[in-house]
C-alpha cells in the first residue's frame, strides 16, 4: 500500500493522457483498500470473540462491550465505504445493520426491569413468572403454592419495587457503585473493607415511610390469617428470606445472601435492611463478579414467611448430582431446623429412595448431638439432642414417602432436577421452603472406569461423600479459620473442618476441596458443582491426617485421597474444567455472537445473497467484500447491475472523460482458481489479452506466487481421508479446463509491475496476499491474511496451526486469533521476496481442503513436516 503512490506517479509520467483516470483510480482504490483493511480487522475481532467461546479464556464485561462496539463501528464503516464505491446502491444495508445491532444491544443489556408494583404482594398472588417482582426464590415458592398446591408457609414478598424505592430514597446506588468500580475482588482485604463500608451504609439508611407502612400492613394481614403452624411463642414469628432477581435460577447464589429465622414482627424492618445489605457481603460480591453479573443486576426482593417450628428439616435432591441418570432421589435430614444441612455443620441422616418402584434403598442414620431450634423469645438457639433421639432416624417411612412424592412432582413441573429445602413441624406437617435447579456434575465416561484404588500409592483417606466428582492435585492448604482464605494459593487443595459458603472466594483457585464434616446437599456442595471443583465431604479426619503443604491427589470419583502425585489419575482426568462457561457473562457472549459470527451468505450467486437477507454482521462483511471486489470491475457504461454475475462480467474499471478503459483480464493458469485481474500501471500484464496465461503475467510478485501454485498438484473437489487426499495430490492434474475453473470461486488480483494484492476464495476459506518486490529492499514486504471456515473447530485450528508453523519457518511474524492468521515479513531483497511468494503459492494449493483430513494432531504434524522438508528446506539448501 505504501508503494501505491509510486506506482501512480511512475505511470502518469509514462502517459499524461491518463492522469485524470489515475486520480480516479487512486481515489477508488483507496476506498476499496480501506474497506479491505476494515474487513480484515472486523474478522479478526470476531475470531477473538469466538476464541472466548471455548471457555478457556477469561474476559470481563468491558471486553465484551468494547469488542462488540469495535465490530459494530467497523461494519458500519464498511457499509459506508461500499456505498461510496457503489454510489449509494446498497443503502438498504443501513437498515439491515440497524436491525442486527438492535438485537445485539438487547443481548448485551442485562439491566433488570423493575416493574412498578405494590410495595408488598401476598404469596397467594405470586407465580414463577414474577421473579422481576418477587425475586427468584419467593416467586417460585408462590408457583409451588398456587400452581402445584403443595404445602408452603403463608407469607408475602417485599418487592423489587420496594428495593428500588429504598435505594433511591437514600441515594445509595451512586455511592455503592463508586466504591465497587475500582474494586479488585482478588484482593481479599480490600474486598472485606469495601463490603463492610457498603453494608454499613445500607443498615444505617432510613426506611421510606410508605415502605415501612406497607410492611406493617402486610404483617397485620398475615397475622389475621388462620394457620396450621403453631409456634411456641405468643406473637407472629417469621423467617426473613433473601430473594434476589437471579437467585435460584440458572445461577444458584447458594448461601450468598442472608436469611433470618424466627424473627418477631417488630424486627422485620431491621432484618429487611440486613438482607439488602447481604447483597454486598464479600462472598456475594465475589460470586456475582466471577459469574459475570454487574452491580446493576443486583436487585433484591425479600420474603416474609410464617416460621415453621421445625421438628426436623433438610434438603432433598430429585437426582444424584454425580450420576443424574440414576433413577433415585436423595433426602438429607437433621433434627430441628434444616440450616445445619445447608451450612454443612452437622452430618445429616441420608436416605436414598428409588423413584420407580418407590422404595427406600439405603438409609444412613448419623449420630447427631446438637440441633438448632426456635427460641420461645424469638431468634434461634442450639441445644443438645435428647439421648433417646440421637441415634433415631429423623424421618419415619411415611414422611419419606410424602417428601419423595413432592420431589417428583416438583421435577415434573419444572422439567429438570431440583434442589429442595423442606421442614416438618411438630404436628408432622411437611412444608416446602424453597426449590431451585439442581447443579449436576459433568464427568467424562472414562472416569467411571477407574480402578477402585490405585496400587503403589499411600492412601491417606478413603471415606466420605462426594459432592462433585473429579480429580484434583496440589499442596494441601489446611484452613484454620475463614480469615485464612485471603492467603489461599493458586492450585492448592482446600482442607477444612466444616463446609462454608465463604469458600467461594477460593474456588477459582482450588484444585479440590476436602472437609471433615458436611453433606452433598449443602450450599457449599452446590457451589463446588457450579465451579466444577472435585470435593469430598464428611471425611471425618482430613484435617488431622493431612499436613499443611503436603502434596496430595484427590480422587473424588472413588473417594480416595493419596499422598503425592498419582500421575495415572491426572492423565485419566484429561477433561479440562471450564467453570467460566457456567457464567452469566459467558451466556451473554453466546447470545451476542449469534448476531455477529454465523455466516449465512455463502454463495454469491445464490438467491439469498442480498443486502436485506443478511442476518449477522458477518453476513454484512461477506456481502460488502464481494460487492466491493465487484465494484472494482464495474462497467464504465453505468448500466444497472442486478446480480453478482453482472458485476463479474462488467467491462471496465472506471471512466474518466471520454475515454473508457480495458476489461479486467481473466487468469487462465491451469489451476482451479477463477480470478479476474486488473493492471493498474500497465506493467503487470501483457497488453491486449483478455485471458492471461502465466507467461503473460509481468508482475514480479504475482508471477512468483503463481509459479508456486502451478508447481503443486491440486486435489479434486472431494477428499474424505488422508489416503484419498494424498492420492489426489499425487495424481496428474488432467482436468478439463471448464471443470477446472468451475471448482474455484471468484478471486481478484490487482497488479502492477512490482505490486500484487490477491484476494482468494477457496471453498469456505478466504485469504489475501499483498506484496511489493522492487530494487529497494526497504520497500519490499509480504502481508498475508487468512480466515478459515467449513470445518469443526478442532480441524479449523489444526489448519491454522499448520499455516502458522510454516510461515514462522519462513521468518514471518505471525499472529493467530482463533481461525484468523495475520502475518508479515519486511525488508528482504527482491529475489528472497520472490522465493517466499513462490512458497506461499505452494502453501495455498497445499491447504486447499486440508482441514478435512487433519483429523488429529499427529496427522497435522506430518503435513507440517512434509511441507517444510519438501518446499522450504529445499529452497534454503539451494541458497
Amino acid at each position: 500500500m505504501r508503494n501505491l503512490l509510486k506506482i501512480f506517479k511512475k505511470s502518469s509520467k509514462k502517459d499524461s493522457k491518463r492522469s485524470k483516470f489515475r486520480e480516479a483510480i487512486k481515489k477508488k482504490y483507496d476506498t476499496f483498500q480501506n474497506l479491505l483493511t476494515k474487513n480484515n480487522n472486523v474478522l479478526e475481532l470476531m475470531a477473538d470473540m469466538e476464541e472466548k467461546l471455548s471457555g478457556e479464556y477469561l474476559f470481563d464485561r468491558h471486553y465484551l462491550e468494547t469488542n462488540t462496539k469495535l465490530i459494530a463501528d467497523g461494519v458500519l464503516s464498511i457499509i459506508e465505504d461500499l456505498n461510496t464505491l457503489a454510489h449509494g446502491r446498497y443503502k438498504e444495508l443501513y437498515k439491515t445493520y440497524d436491525d442486527i445491532y438492535k438485537e445485539i444491544k438487547e443481548s448485551l443489556n442485562r439491566r433488570p426491569v423493575v416493574p412498578a408494583s405494590g410495595l408488598t404482594i401476598p404469596l397467594l398472588n405470586l407465580t414463577g413468572k414474577m421473579s422481576n417482582i418477587a425475586g427468584g426464590k419467593i416467586a417460585h415458592l408462590g408457583e409451588i403454592k398456587n400452581r402445584l398446591n403443595l404445602p408452603t408457609p403463608d407469607g408475602f414478598a417485599i418487592t423489587t419495587y420496594s428495593f428500588k424505592r429504598f435505594m433511591e430514597h437514600n441515594r445509595l446506588i451512586e455511592k455503592i457503585n463508586k466504591k465497587l468500580l475500582p474494586l479488585d475482588i482478588n484482593n481479599i482485604e480490600e474486598l472485606n473493607e469495601v463490603s463492610r463500608a457498603i453494608q454499613d451504609m445500607i443498615i444505617k439508611a432510613e426506611m421510606p415511610q410508605d415502605l415501612e407502612n406497607a410492611i406493617k400492613n402486610a404483617v397485620v394481614s398475615l397475622s389475621s390469617q388462620p394457620s396450621a403452624l403453631s409456634p411456641r411463642s405468643s406473637g407472629l414469628m417469621v423467617s426473613v428470606r433473601s430473594s434476589a432477581i437471579h437467585e435460584d435460577g440458572e445461577f444458584s447464589f447458594a448461601g450468598q445472601y442472608s436469611t433470618f429465622l424466627n424473627v418477631p414482627a417488630d424486627l422485620i424492618t431491621q432484618k429487611y435492611k440486613e438482607v439488602i445489605a447481604s447483597l454486598f457481603t464479600p462472598r456475594a460480591i465475589f460470586y456475582y463478579r466471577t459469574k459475570g453479573f454487574s452491580e446493576d443486576e443486583m436487585v433484591m426482593a425479600v420474603g416474609i414467611l410464617r416460621m415453621v417450628d421445625a421438628l426436623a428439616g433438610g434438603v432433598m435432591y430429585t437426582r444424584d448430582p454425580n450420576d443424574p441418570g440414576k433413577d433415585i432421589l436423595i433426602i438429607n435430614a437433621v433434627w430441628g431446623l434444616g440450616m445445619s444441612v445447608v451450612d454443612g455443620s452437622i452430618t445429616p441422616d441420608s436416605y436414598i429412595v428409588s423413584r420407580e418402584p418407590r422404595a427406600i434403598i439405603e438409609r444412613r442414620v448419623a449420630e447427631q448431638n446438637t440441633m438448632v431450634i426456635c427460641s420461645s423469645e424469638g431468634n434461634i438457639k442450639q441445644t443438645d439432642i435428647p439421648g433417646s433421639m440421637k441415634s433415631k432416624s429423623c424421618l419415619p417411612v411415611e414422611l419419606i414417602n410424602i417428601l419423595s412424592d413432592h420431589a417428583v412432582a416438583l421435577e415434573d413441573h419444572y422439567g429438570r432436577p431440583q434442589d429442595i429445602e423442606w421442614a416438618v413441624d411438630r404436628d408432622n406437617q411437611i412444608y416446602i421452603l424453597q426449590t431451585r435447579p439442581l447443579r449436576t456434575c459433568d464427568i467424562q465416561p472414562a472416569a467411571f472406569k477407574l480402578p477402585r484404588r490405585m496400587q503403589g500409592y499411600n492412601v491417606l483417606l478413603d471415606k466420605g461423600v462426594i459432592a462433585c466428582k473429579g480429580i484434583g492435585f496440589g499442596r494441601a492448604f489446611v484452613l484454620k479459620d475463614d480469615e485464612g482464605l485471603k492467603d489461599f494459593p493458586d492450585g492448592a487443595v482446600l482442607v477444612a473442618k466444616h463446609t462454608s459458603t465463604k469458600f467461594v472466594t477460593a474456588m477459582n483457585k482450588a484444585s479440590a476441596i476436602i472437609t471433615d464434616v458436611g453433606g452433598v446437599t449443602g450450599h457449599m456442595a452446590s457451589l463446588a458443582r457450579e465451579y466444577q471443583i472435585p470435593a469430598i465431604l464428611d471425611a471425618e479426619t482430613a484435617t488431622s491426617v493431612i499436613r499443611d503443604g503436603q502434596e496430595i491427589t484427590v480422587d473424588a470419583i472413588n473417594c480416595n485421597v493419596y499422598e503425592g502425585k498419582v500421575r495415572e489419575l491426572l492423565e485419566y482426568s484429561s477433561k479440562k474444567r471450564e467453570p467460566f462457561k457456567n457464567t452469566r457473562l459467558f451466556m451473554t457472549l453466546e447470545k451476542t455472537l449469534k448476531w455477529v459470527v454465523p455466516l449465512n451468505l455463502i454463495d454469491p450467486d445464490a438467491e439469498n445473497f442480498k443486502p436485506g437477507l443478511c442476518k449477522t454482521f458477518h453476513d454484512i462483511t461477506r456481502f460488502a467484500h464481494e460487492m466491493a471486489m465487484a465494484m472494482i470491475f464495474r462497467t464504465s457504461k453505468g448500466h444497472d447491475i442486478t446480480s453478482f454475475e453482472d458485476l463479474m462480467s462488467a467491462v471496465a474499471f472506471a471512466e474518466s472523460g471520454e475515454e473508457a478503459w480495458p476489461q479486467p483480464i481473466a487468469l487462465r493458469a491451469g489451476i482451479p482458481i477463477d480470478a479476474n485481474m486488473i493492471d493498474i500501471d500497465g506493467n503487470g500484464i501483457k497488453d491486449n489479452v483478455k485471458k492471461a496465461a502465466p507467461e503473460d503475467i509481468y508482475s514480479i510478485p504475482f508471477s512468483a506466487f503463481l509459479k508456486g501454485m502451478k508447481r503443486m498438484k491440486w486435489p479434486e473437489p472431494r477428499a474424505a481421508d488422508v489416503k484419498g487426499f494424498m492420492g489426489m495430490v499425487a495424481q496428474s492434474a488432467s482436468i478439463p479446463e471448464g471443470q477446472l475453473y468451475a471448482m474455484g470461486e471468484k478471486s481478484f488480483a490487482i497488479l502492477s509491475g512490482n505490486y500484487m494484492n490477491f484476494s482468494i476464495r477457496l471453498g469456505y476459506h478466504f485469504s489475501m496476499v499483498e506484496a511489493y518486490a522492487g530494487e529497494n529492499m526497504n520497500d519490499n514486504y509480504i502481508k498475508f491474511f487468512f480466515k478459515g471456515g467449513g470445518a469443526v473447530r478442532d480441524r479449523k485450528l489444526r489448519r491454522v496451526r499448520l499455516i502458522k508453523e510454516i510461515l514462522k519457518k519462513m521468518d514471518f511474524k505471525v499472529n493467530v486469533t482463533e481461525d484468523v492468521v495475520n502475518a508479515i515479513i519486511t525488508k528482504y531483497k527482491q529475489p528472497t521476496i520472490e522465493e517466499k511468494l513462490e512458497i506461499m503459492g505452494k502453501l495455498t494449493a497445499y491447504t486447499k481442503q486440508l482441514d478435512m483430513v487433519m483429523y488429529n494432531d499427529d496427522v497435522t504434524d506430518m503435513f507440517i513436516e512434509d511441507f517444510i522438508r519438501d518446499h522450504i528446506k529445499t529452497v534454503n539448501s539451494c541458497q
